[in-house]
């Protein structure tokens, strides 16, 4: 048997190894995108056809060298703005000393750190835990889990708009089927969605609260529900905000039943809405909060915030996860915290959400299609309609929008359940010019649809 010469890792041999491992020629946007089509499956959709090389702040840069200013920030990942000093330097102190070891194997201090702080910053007096995984929907799953053990229940409630994510369960959690779960049904069992209540769309508070109670009586008994989860202010669905009425009546009814009320701060956490939290801007205490996006400043991170008796309701080795709490994601969390105290993001947060709405107010004077300008801090939407009577959505309009915009060197998003929404989400550090900057491409970019449709 003749002896072999190659070693771990395929080093020898080398001339039967391929010699196109990467490719570092880029020469346009196109190029790129026709690459990118080839290895990439079309169900991992791109809301733009750039392909970008450097972020710095609020501003991107594609493989063209053009600048964008971003209005999206990675679906609100970015309050902190893109590849912030603070940050960079965390996750670089932490990769000289540890990258990762499994929290559940070797524990580290960055995960007891983090969970200590956010445990301090969640809403309500009771006593927190916190455990940390990767994406926004594990964070939702794991609430759910949690949530089942504490109550020995199975059913949850949810609402139509709100998106939780895109596993399974998470899915059927979803309020939205096109895109998210057109093709792939059956959903899970023991899910079940009631109306939010958005008044520009005749839905009230009351109507919400007699769904629910419907629900009671035709698909699950109050003692089966484990859960009642909502977005303190819907993301995908059109950044409408829960009324206050609606928290309070929710918090009286799963306490009258038993039921745990988990708020989904995926979107809304950290400063965007003003405040740490967006249920800081209610008087009720949830009993779960899922948590992720801009928590790691860029890096993976997610979790579950709860009052300590309910967190511990599951035995030892039932949560975890190999990468959750990284040790890298967790040194960019605590960066992103102390930036967020330390520049007054919560405070810029509401002044960047007024300076956006009366810009869009303005602009709603004269361009007709504009029907409502609405916003909680810097989470703003611009809902789009085909006339001023406010009765027909205007996706279409919508979607041309943001492609104009793009042209000009904008980055911004759609949603809503409609998709006639557009949806301003600035890094929380972006400068006014800059931000007025992208304001006039936006309300230009409407006019500019209006007339192309």
């Amino acid at each position: 048997m003749p002896e072999r010469t190659e070693r771990l890792g395929g080093q020898g041999n080398r001339e039967n190894m391929p010699m196109n491992r990467r490719t570092t020629v880029v020469s346009s946007n196109n190029d790129m995108f026709e690459r990118r089509e080839a290895a990439i499956p079309r169900g991992v959709g791109s809301a733009c056809r750039i392909v970008i090389d450097r972020a710095e702040n609020s501003e991107l840069f594609d493989v063209e060298g053009r600048r964008y200013i971003d209005f999206a920030a990675g679906i609100a990942v970015m309050n902190v703005g893109h590849s912030h000093p603070k940050v960079r330097e965390a996750v670089t102190a932490q990769l000289e000393k540890v990258a990762h070891a499994c929290f559940q194997v070797t524990p580290y201090t960055p995960y007891i750190e983090l969970a200590e702080r956010l445990n301090a910053a969640a809403p309500g007096p009771s006593p927190k835990k916190t455990i940390f995984l990767t994406s926004g929907a594990e964070a939702v799953e794991n609430a759910i889990k949690i949530a089942r053990r504490h109550t020995g229940r199975s059913a949850v409630i949810t609402f139509t708009g709100g998106y939780h994510g895109r596993t399974m369960f998470t899915l059927g959690m979803t309020g939205k089927v096109v895109p998210y779960k057109a093709g792939f049904g059956p959903m899970p069992g023991d899910i079940f969605h009631v109306p939010f209540p958005i008044d520009l769309h005749g839905v009230s508070v009351d109507a919400s609260m007699h769904a629910i109670e419907q629900v009671f009586k035709g698909d699950v008994e109050a003692s089966g529900v484990a859960a009642i989860v909502l977005e303190p202010i819907l993301g995908e669905g059109g950044f409408y905000p829960a009324p206050p009425a609606l928290m309070r009546r929710l918090r009286e009814l799963c306490d009258q039943h038993g039921i745990l009320l988990v708020a989904d701060e995926i979107q809304t956490g950290f400063a965007r809405t003003g405040k740490m939290f967006a249920m800081h801007h209610h008087d009720v205490e949830v009993d779960l909060m899922t948590v992720a996006k801009s928590l790691g400043g860029g890096l993976p991170i997610s979790g579950v915030i709860g009052r300590a008796e309910i967190m511990d309701a599951p035995t030892a080795g039932g949560l975890g996860g190999t990468y959750g709490g990284n040790a890298l994601s967790c040194a960019a969390g605590l960066a992103v915290l102390d930036i967020i105290e330390e520049e007054g993001l919560c405070d810029r947060a509401v002044a960047q959400g007024a300076r956006i709405q009366a810009h869009m107010k303005k602009a709603a004077e004269r361009l007709e299609v504009i029907g409502d300008v609405r916003g909680t801090g810097a989470m703003c939407a611009v809902e789009l309609f085909q006339d001023a009577s406010r009765k027909k959505p205007a996706p279409e309009l919508a979607k041309k929008a943001q492609a104009l915009a793009l042209e000009e060197g904008l980055v911004v998003l759609s949603c809503g359940l409609h998709g006639n929404v557009l949806r301003v989400l600035a890094p929380l550090t972006i400068s006014d010019p800059l931000l007025d900057e992208g304001l006039a491409i936006l309300e230009h970019s409407i006019e500019r649809a209006m007339g192309a449709i």
